[in-house]
């Protein structure tokens, strides 16, 4: 569950992180760094897929510099995954709503 998420600090079941992460449905993976910066690729998903959500919510950032590329939208869709996204703000609000009742993996970048 998502405490709370302000510009660059999230509050996960209690515990502050400063840095980007992915959000398990059992853990947190605090050291989260895409492979291009600003750009989701398809190679930041490999274990993420492999965990075989019904959901993954993407948090863009506060003002959602972050983008998720084409060809990675289009490979989540092919695993017949969900996904959305959203500035992180509203990201957070949509993983805790869906966590209750489906599989979600929520990736979250926590600045720009």
């Amino acid at each position: 569950m998502i405490d709370s998420y302000e510009f660059g600090v999230i509050v996960i079941n209690g515990k502050r992180y400063s840095s980007d992460v992915i959000l398990y449905p059992d853990r947190v993976k605090d050291d989260w760094w895409r492979k291009e910066g600003h750009a989701l690729c398809i190679d930041d998903l490999e274990n993420v897929i492999e965990e075989k959500p019904d959901v993954i919510v993407v948090g863009i950032g506060n003002p959602g510099l972050m983008r998720v590329l084409p060809e990675t939208e289009k490979h989540i869709k092919s695993q017949g995954i969900k996904l959305v996204i959203q500035s992180t703000k509203e990201a957070c609000k949509t993983y805790n709503q869906l966590s209750c009742s489906q599989k979600v993996i929520a990736l979250l970048h926590l600045t720009c």
